[in-house]
């Protein structure tokens, strides 16, 4: 049954209107002044609300804009015993349905309550669908079917329509800030803004600046007033990443945010309101931390409401094809190159690396075969040294990151490029020919 609230602060006219519209089949609730209003909107789901333009306690105008602002899916209509354009012209752009005279315009409540209902339900329907689809996009944007992975997914998915505060844990490069961006976009703030800061950026002193704002004038090279991220975020989502590297003055700052939704601003006395869902990410062990006294328990107990622990890659292999043709073909279209495929030993080779770095380690990979490849084929020779040749003396593979894997990767391809020729070789390398022999045998060239 459809809702209607009256908000009408004369007795007899609120209770002949409500029998007349309960004769229709709606259910009706009453409100004699706009505190009265507020609580009963509060308490049911409207779908219209008819209001008179004077009230004892504030105008119909403005209320109904703040009606808008509160419950966008709802449609207002004013009623006013002596109608003016000005008002009226207000009253539409303030988003209210329409705007009758009372008495002379009574023969069109009915079928005018009907269209409102009618709009508030195309609303609720359109909201929905959308809130569908952006879920559906959100998620679509995390690559991977693995069980683990899924899991999370599925976590994540449950805790999106709510504001509860969220915690990412795993290891550096697993996805943390996708899984944050997902999150935000499947809720009901996926239309205001997402913000992300990485705590470990900055100093003590700047990264309070950024995060909460500061007064012109607070300290030197404050010339002006600024907004921090948190009042940046208002009404939408704020992605702390690398929260265990938070300073301690931050953590308590941080906490009251989370307990009251105020901070103040450096240079202010007076706090600043913000709504902001906050998610969080580390790859720390925060209890060993708080075991340490680097980490405050209060903060980590209301950060971690909800915590979800995303796999490694070493975890996950079932998605490293889909993740490394992914990463091909975004960077083959950055290049301008044609990357048909990976070979099926390229895949292996991926497959059997250790990925200390995670998913931002094979980005990185997979970003260097697409440059070092000519053909339409991803195969091992566009792969880092140790990739190539896995199992080293001692049995210890080293990061497609390090100094040595980019230098035995490039005396490759020269002594590649020189059919063999060392003394070429080490004229093209510009060093020593003794040199590049030790090279050619440190490295097992």
């Amino acid at each position: 049954m459809k809702k209607v609230l009256i908000v009408d602060d004369e007795e007899k006219l609120r209770g002949l209107m409500g029998r007349v519209i309960r004769l229709e089949g709606f259910e009706v609730i009453e409100a004699g002044d706009i505190k009265t209003a507020w609580k009963k909107l509060d308490q049911s789901d409207i779908d219209v609300v008819l209001c008179d333009v004077k009230l004892p306690d504030g105008n119909g105008v403005d209320f109904s804009k703040a009606l808008r602002e509160k419950y966008p899916l709802l449609e207002v209509i004013l009623l006013t015993a002596y109608g003016n354009i000005p008002d009226g012209v207000q009253a539409i752009k303030n988003g209210a349905f329409d705007y009758i005279t009372k008495g002379d315009d009574n023969n069109r409540i009915i079928p005018l309550l009907y269209k409102a209902i009618e709009k508030a339900e195309l609303n609720r329907r359109v909201t929905s669908l959308e809130k569908q689809l952006g879920e559906r996009r959100s998620f679509d944007t995390i690559i991977g079917k693995s069980r683990n992975l899924q899991a999370c997914i599925d976590l994540a998915r449950r805790v999106a329509p709510t504001d509860t505060t969220v915690l990412l844990l795993g290891e550096t490069g697993t996805g943390k800030e996708v899984f944050a961006q997902s999150i935000h976009q499947a809720s009901n703030r996926a239309k205001k803004s997402f913000v992300a800061i990485n705590c470990s950026a900055f100093g003590k002193d700047l990264l309070e600046s950024e995060m909460f704002g500061h007064k012109a004038g607070a300290f030197t090279g404050a010339v002006r007033d600024k907004k921090g991220l948190f009042e940046e975020a208002s009404n939408g989502t704020i992605f702390l990443d690398e929260i265990g590297e938070l300073a301690p003055e931050l953590q308590a700052k941080l906490l009251r945010v989370l307990e009251s939704g105020e901070f103040i601003k450096i240079g202010e006395t007076h706090p600043t309101r913000v709504n902001v869902r906050v998610i969080a990410a580390t790859h720390r062990d925060l209890p060993k931390q708080i075991a340490a006294g680097e980490f405050r328990s209060d903060l980590f107990y209301r950060l971690s409401v909800f915590q979800i622990t995303l796999p490694a890659l070493r975890e996950r292999t079932a998605d490293i094809g889909a993740l490394a043709e992914s990463f091909a073909a975004q960077f083959a279209l950055k290049t301008n190159k044609k990357i048909a495929s990976l070979s099926p030993d390229f895949i292996n080779a991926l497959k059997k690396n250790p990925w200390n770095g995670n998913i931002r380690e094979l980005k990185n990979v997979i970003e260097r075969s697409v440059i070092l490849t000519d053909g339409p084929v991803l195969d091992t020779e566009s792969l880092p040294f140790e990739m190539q040749h896995p199992r080293q003396e001692g049995g210890q593979n080293m990061s497609a990151f390090s100094l040595a894997s980019s230098e035995k990767l490039h005396l490759q391809k020269v002594l590649n490029y020189t059919n063999g020729n060392k003394a070429e070789a080490a004229r093209l390398l510009e060093i020593g020919i003794a040199t590049l022999y030790r090279k050619i045998d440190e490295y097992k060239l």
